[in-house]
C-alpha cells in the first residue's frame, strides 16, 4: 500500500511540474508576443513618418533640425537592442512627431492638404496602438513574473532557470509636462 501511496504522490508531483513548466512556458510566450505588438507599431510608425515628413517640407520652410532629429530617432527606434531601449527613443519621437503636428496649425493650407491628414490620422491611430501594446506588455510581464514568484512554479522556475522579464519604465524626467516651443 505504501508503494501505491508513493507512486501516486510522485504522479502527482511530476504532472504538477509539468503544468507549471507549461505554465511558465506560456506567460513567457505572451510576453513576447506583446513585445513583438509593440515592435509592429513602432514599425508601422517610421514607416509613414517619412511621408509625413516630405508633405510638411512640401508646406512649411520648417527647422531641418527638428526633420533632422527625427530621422535620427526614427533610427533609433529601429535599431535598438532592448524593449526599454526602444521604448526611450520611441517617447522621444513621439514628442518630435507631435511637434509637426503643433506647426500644422500656423498652415492653414497644410491643415487642409488630404495627405497630410490622412497620414496624422494614421500616425495618432498608430500612437494609440503602440500605448496600448505597452500596456500590454506590461500586464503580460506581470503575470509572467507572478508565476516565476509563486509557488510551486517558482520552484520549476529556478529549475530551469527562467528569468524574469523587465517591465516598461518612463524615467522621471519624460513624465513632466513638456514645454513645446517654436522659434520662427
Amino acid at each position: 500500500m505504501g508503494i501505491i501511496i508513493g507512486l501516486v504522490v510522485v504522479a502527482i508531483l511530476v504532472i504538477g511540474g509539468i503544468f507549471s513548466y507549461n505554465g511558465l512556458v506560456k506567460r513567457r510566450m505572451q510576453t513576447t508576443e506583446a513585445w513583438s505588438q509593440i515592435d509592429v507599431q513602432l514599425k508601422r510608425r517610421n514607416d509613414l513618418i517619412p511621408n509625413l515628413i516630405e508633405t510638411v517640407k512640401g508646406y512649411a520652410s520648417y527647422e531641418g533640425k527638428t526633420l533632422e532629429s527625427i530621422a535620427e530617432l526614427r533610427a533609433q527606434v529601429a535599431n535598438a537592442k532592448t524593449p526599454s531601449e526602444a521604448m526611450v527613443a520611441s517617447d522621444a519621437l513621439s514628442r518630435q512627431v507631435s511637434g509637426i503636428f503643433a506647426v500644422a496649425e500656423n498652415y492653414p493650407d497644410l491643415k487642409a492638404n488630404a495627405s497630410f491628414v490622412k497620414l496624422q490620422d494614421e500616425l495618432t491611430n498608430t500612437e494609440n496602438k503602440i500605448s496600448y501594446s505597452r500596456q500590454l506588455y506590461n500586464t503580460t510581464t506581470a503575470n509572467y513574473n507572478v508565476k516565476l514568484e509563486t509557488f510551486p512554479s517558482n520552484l520549476i522556475a529556478k529549475i530551469f532557470r527562467f528569468k524574469p522579464s523587465e517591465f516598461l519604465e518612463i524615467p522621471e524626467e519624460e513624465k513632466a509636462v513638456p514645454k513645446v516651443e517654436f522659434n520662427f
